[in-house]
């Protein structure tokens, strides 16, 4: 990727692109200015956290146990292709959009990759290693 392509969301350390609201996350920049309406991490492993803690707080809190409601909360079809999103993350993860998903470190990383994939438009964005790390620190 060249500097002038770079994924705002792989810019931002925030490859989920997460909104900013009132949240205080771990590892975000003290200085917000760089981007109005997302998050802006100091390192992609906060990034992908929060993107794992979000995830988390949807299966824990709201019951949202399969790629489809768990999509239509995160990408909901007001802002998004929640259809498309929904078939994509599902086909990569190899499951039925409505099938429930474990709760375990495996399932959090290969559900974050497909995540930061269709948001950015690039694979592998960062090393597995990162990404276990990652769910480790969410799901903690």
């Amino acid at each position: 990727m060249s500097a002038g392509k770079v994924p705002r969301g792989i810019r931002n350390h925030n490859p989920g692109n997460i909104r900013r609201t009132h949240t205080i996350w771990r590892g975000m920049k003290p200085d917000q200015s760089a981007d109005t309406a997302f998050v802006v991490f100091t390192e992609p492993l906060w990034g992908l956290r929060a993107l794992g803690r979000v995830l988390r707080t949807y299966y824990d809190l709201y019951h949202c146990r399969s790629v489809t409601a768990i999509l239509h909360r995160y990408a909901p079809p007001t802002e998004n292709a929640t259809d498309a999103y929904i078939a994509a993350v599902a086909r990569k993860l190899g499951v039925a959009p409505d099938a429930e998903l474990p709760r375990t470190p495996e399932t959090w990383v290969r559900l974050m990759q497909a995540i930061v994939c269709h948001e950015n438009g690039v694979g592998n964005a960062y090393p597995p290693a990162l990404y276990q790390s990652a769910a480790t620190l969410a799901l903690d």
